[in-house]
């Protein structure tokens, strides 16, 4: 199927984890002219999320996703003046150092991240809802809590947060640093 799609550049991201998939996918689109079309390819698992994401965040146009074995190939159409957004963040942040301090504390830890990155190392008490995932399962989440969002850099968290409180969830906080640089207790399956 993936012959069949006609694009503009191409970005090589395998091997690659968050956030360089999108950083690199940044740097790329703003080489091309509206309307062109990228093609990323990427290994990593949470890339599919944070490409949906980060188009929703930009007016870039997601267009879709086509595995081939282990690669994801994503298509995203560059956005013209009029349908560009100005990318933003949430604007609530704590630091994983932060966090570790609140963890006796009666708090939720969402974990963005995809069910292996969690399985092999993750807060303890955390819940897992994989960002791709994530809108399907805001019923398991109390809108009144405080709730601290993570990831493995930060912007998956991010993008996450930013869904959460366009839901009325008013008390969310992104990690803004992620498990990268998390150094207090684990739990791994």
């Amino acid at each position: 199927m993936s012959a069949a799609i006609t694009t503009d550049k191409t970005v090589d991201c395998k091997g690659l984890a968050c956030p360089m998939p999108i950083v690199r996918t940044k740097k790329a689109m703003d080489e091309l002219q509206p309307g062109q079309v990228i093609e990323v390819q990427a290994t990593d698992k949470g890339s599919l999320a944070d490409m949906q994401g980060w188009a929703k965040n930009t007016g870039h146009q997601y267009l879709g996703t086509i595995h081939e074995g282990d690669v994801l190939k994503h298509y995203l159409r560059k956005a013209n003046p009029a349908e560009a957004k100005e990318e933003t963040k949430h604007p609530y942040t704590i630091t994983a150092a932060e966090l570790a301090q609140k963890l006796n504390e009666s708090i939720t830890v969402v974990d963005v991240r995809e069910p292996a990155e969690y399985a092999f190392q993750r807060i303890p008490g955390s819940k897992s809802i994989p960002m791709g995932v994530l809108e399907g399962h805001l019923h398991e989440l109390n809108q009144a809590e405080e709730i601290y969002v993570i990831c493995r850099s930060g912007n998956r968290s991010d993008l996450a947060c930013q869904l959460l409180a366009g839901k009325g969830f008013a008390h969310v906080k992104n990690v803004s640093d992620g498990m990268n640089g998390w150094t207090g207790p684990t739990d791994s399956n």
